[in-house]
């Protein structure tokens, strides 16, 4: 009797170690890992493979689960490897963006499956590096409200707040900047096309909330958004 109480209790605990955590993301044992390879085409000339080397310093993204933007970040070291660490089990999006021959940023991805305190190592991302760029820019300002735990603490521009553009329909921003000490932040080299412009407010609770607004830029415009259109932030401090 006492032995399958024994058994009993181990299930139990077994079963709530499982519910305390049951979607992809931080707080497990797990680890994604791989490797990014850049192919160069100089001047522009994407019929001619020149070279494929380790992407060192490559930007590389990491999708919980079925979520609608990337979990977390990270930076490939000299050898060009990625790793994202303590990890729960699930289905992962790993993702770096590539440059096309219209100049245009698509991300290239690749997704696997994790097991409990695995390690995975994940697909080869191979990214390509031209020059060709769009013309356009997309400027506009970040304000920001400053509270600590619920306690306002002021409002100023939001230096250094992180936007990001993002083409109209897709799932993955294209690129990201900050915001600089007068609250102006700006996309340069757009193309031309539709695009999401988006940043982040948080709650009392620190939870992230996205502000998006819709643009649509024409080759050699600079873009400035309207002033009603000026992004409105709460940031915890």
């Amino acid at each position: 009797m006492k032995r399958m109480k024994r058994i009993i209790v181990a299930l139990l605990s077994l079963l709530l170690l499982a519910s305390c955590n049951l979607h992809e993301g931080e707080g497990g044992t797990g680890t994604v890992r791989g490797y990014v390879k850049l192919i160069q085409h100089p001047d522009d000339n994407y019929q001619l493979t020149v070279d494929t080397i380790n992407a060192a310093k490559t930007d590389v993204f990491i999708v919980y689960g079925d979520e609608d933007f990337y979990g977390d970040d990270t930076e490939t070291n000299p050898d060009g490897l990625y790793q994202f660490e303590y990890l729960t089990p699930g289905k992962y999006t790993v993702f770096a963006y590539s440059t096309t021959a219209t100049g245009e940023r698509v991300p290239v991805s690749e997704t696997v499956t994790l097991e409990r305190g695995s390690a995975v190592q994940g697909p080869t991302l191979y990214v390509h590096e031209g020059k060709a760029y769009g013309t356009a820019i997309v400027k506009g300002k970040v304000w920001g409200m400053y509270f600590h735990n619920d306690s306002y603490r002021g409002e100023e521009w939001a230096y250094e707040h992180r936007v990001y553009l993002r083409r109209l329909g897709e799932s993955y921003h294209l690129d990201d900047t900050r915001v600089g000490l007068d609250g102006v932040f700006a996309f340069q080299k757009v193309l031309p096309g539709s695009y999401e412009v988006i940043t982040y407010t948080q709650d009392a609770m620190e939870v992230p909330s996205p502000l998006i607004d819709t643009v649509t830029v024409e080759a050699n415009q600079i873009l400035e958004m309207r002033p009603d259109t000026t992004f409105v932030v709460r940031i915890q401090v």
